[in-house]
């Protein structure tokens, strides 16, 4: 099988321009499916903007974004999750004033085939009900059944991004874009949230590709990671090759033991 073959996603000579800014300049990059992807570098390095371009905020001032062998450059953000390419974000979007399984329901308005609005009305019975039965077990999947009638304005910062999880979950990714996923959280958070990513992968068939500032949970998930400095690629490899890459060392993490 070649690395074509193996790959869900590849960037290539990628370049985004804002005006006279240069923020991605000529990037390339390779995920390969039902892995864990890691995208770091220090901040203004271009891996948002990045991020941006592959799912459909941004289209690129050059070069091409091929998911599933197919040049999906500059579509919508919709038509992509319709391909099952599914963007989070860093600030969750949550309906706080609904419960979490509302939530979770909302978010199989794609899957379920209803229209959005057809089914807060309840104009369209049968797809509520199967919304109704997928997220009950995306939530029983997370674990989070039992806050399923929680209101989630009351939820704990690391319950609310794992609810961001489920949503994401519940629109049948293939591909799952994870913006920062452990910011903000304590140590027992990040490791339930970890479990979390790594399930979602191996019980799921998911390819996670994810932004991340927490160098700790980095190292320890992801099985490659792509290092971007300055718009362009810097390093990549196995998290142990990034942790050692004398380049990252000097551009990023200040010396090896900070990654460890």
């Amino acid at each position: 099988m070649t690395t074509a073959e193996q790959s869900i996603l590849q960037v290539h000579g990628l370049a985004r321009t804002f005006g006279g800014i240069v923020a991605v300049n000529d990037f390339n990059l390779d995920v390969q499916a039902g892995s864990i992807h890691g995208l770091i570098g220090p901040n203004g390095a271009g891996k948002t903007t990045t991020f941006n371009v592959i799912s459909g905020f941004y289209a690129p001032s050059r070069g091409k974004v091929v998911y599933l062998g197919e040049d999906i450059s500059g579509r919508a953000t919709s038509a992509l999750a319709e391909l099952g390419l599914i963007r989070t974000f860093q600030g969750t979007t949550l309906f706080h004033e609904l419960s979490v399984h509302d939530n979770v329901c909302l978010g199989c308005h794609r899957s379920a085939k209803a229209g959005l609005v057809k089914r807060i009305l309840g104009t369209d019975r049968a797809s509520e009900e199967a919304a109704e039965q997928k997220a009950h077990s995306i939530l029983e999947f997370l674990g989070l059944e039992k806050l399923a009638d929680e209101l989630t304005a009351n939820l704990s910062h690391g319950h609310q991004r794992a609810l961001g999880l489920a949503i994401a979950l519940a629109a049948d990714p293939k591909l799952m874009l994870l913006d920062e996923p452990f910011t903000g959280m304590n140590p027992e958070e990040t490791r339930r949230m970890i479990e979390l990513v790594k399930l979602v992968r191996e019980e799921q068939g998911v390819t996670i590709m994810l932004i991340e500032h927490d160098m700790q949970a980095v190292m320890g998930l992801c099985d490659a990671i792509t290092v971007m400095n300055f718009g362009t690629l810097l390093a990549e490899g196995t998290p142990e090759q990034v942790r050692n890459n004398p380049a990252v060392i000097e551009a990023y993490l200040g010396s090896a033991s900070d990654a460890a």
